[in-house]
């Protein structure tokens, strides 16, 4: 008799434990946001408050209605495609691409998912998009000119500089279509003001403290850090290197002025972030990539750091402090 009670009382509990997981399996699952980024998350925060702000207004809040699963290639561009592939394989909703290499990779690994990118120059010479007004495929986004504003940033620091006769180009050859739109760049441009450039390549933080080695012996007059998801990484070992050897920088993103940087000229990166959330949401919301504009940033910052300008010896001109956006003292 005790046995048939305790066999009773087991399928008792039993169903009743059980059915708390069957109601949950009867609920509709959270759509996945794969999101891709070349870098490390400790020094994301603002531009990850950005992107969740951006997918707030769409209706969407992570942990809530929607998951987001996070792929870092903490600087080596060599694991985004195993990355972008494992996020194909989870079959998420959308994939979220955070720089050019970000989203040709994903372009190549993502035939059929829908793809959010943030590119620093046009999608459509890169093949992610057919045209701007009708990408026509499974990719949109925004393209917020960084790296096409190369041109205007060796402008400004020959402002800044007006002594300068040879500048040096950092760059990330691993990056090659940022590297590309570089040079291309700024080749014509110096030539256009008479500069001589030397173009140093860093691909990891040893080449980076290298190609400052270099500037004991032969050192350049000013220094132009590419726009590049790795460099931009490093803005600390940067900004601390540039100080010691006391040469006059110029950056693309405002937040390395912020902690020292001599003067940066871009866009808004934490609000590019933020239409990227939007433009993920939209998507989510059943929104078609080909039918949806790729956004054009229209918005580009000059933000000039006072304190660093003056460490260096320099006398900010009249014209860049009434047209700068932002002077830090």
């Amino acid at each position: 008799m005790g046995d048939i009670r305790r066999r009773e009382a087991i399928a008792l509990f039993g169903g009743a434990a059980a059915w708390p997981l069957a109601a949950r399996a009867q609920q509709p699952t959270m759509p996945v946001i794969g999101f891709l980024n070349a870098t490390s998350p400790d020094t994301y925060a603002d531009r990850l408050r950005g992107f969740r702000q951006g997918l707030k207004e769409t209706g969407y809040a992570e942990g809530e209605n929607v998951a987001i699963e996070y792929r870092w290639a903490e600087g080596q561009d060599d694991r985004l495609p195993s990355l972008a592939t494992d996020l194909v394989r989870r079959k998420v909703a959308v994939l979220a691409a955070t720089s050019t290499s970000t989203a040709l990779v994903a372009k190549a690994a993502a035939t059929t998912i829908p793809i959010a990118f943030m590119v620093g120059e046009d999608p459509v010479r890169l093949g992610l998009v057919a045209s701007l007004a009708r990408p026509g495929g499974n990719a949109t986004g925004i393209n917020f000119y960084g790296g096409e504003l190369t041109a205007k940033r060796l402008e400004l620091l020959r402002e800044l500089v007006p002594t300068a006769t040879r500048v040096a180009v950092l760059i990330n050859s691993a990056n090659a279509a940022v590297t590309e739109t570089t040079l291309r760049d700024v080749e014509p441009a110096a030539r256009a003001m008479g500069l001589q450039i030397q173009v140093l390549n860093a691909s990891t933080s040893r080449e980076i403290n290298a190609a400052f080695a270099m500037f004991v012996g032969e050192r350049p007059d000013a220094l132009l850090i590419a726009l590049d998801p790795f460099l931009n990484s490093r803005r600390a070992q940067l900004v601390n290197l540039a100080a010691r050897h006391a040469i006059p920088a110029a950056f693309s993103n405002r937040d390395i002025a912020e902690i020292g940087g001599l003067m940066s000229y871009g866009t808004n990166l934490a609000d590019v972030y933020r239409q990227l959330g939007f433009y993920t949401g939209r998507i989510l919301k059943g929104a078609k990539p080909a039918d949806l504009p790729v956004v054009q940033a229209s918005k580009f910052e000059l933000v000039i750091n006072a304190e660093t300008a003056r460490m260096l010896g320099l006398t900010v001109p009249d014209k860049l402090l009434a047209t700068a956006n932002e002077v830090i003292e």
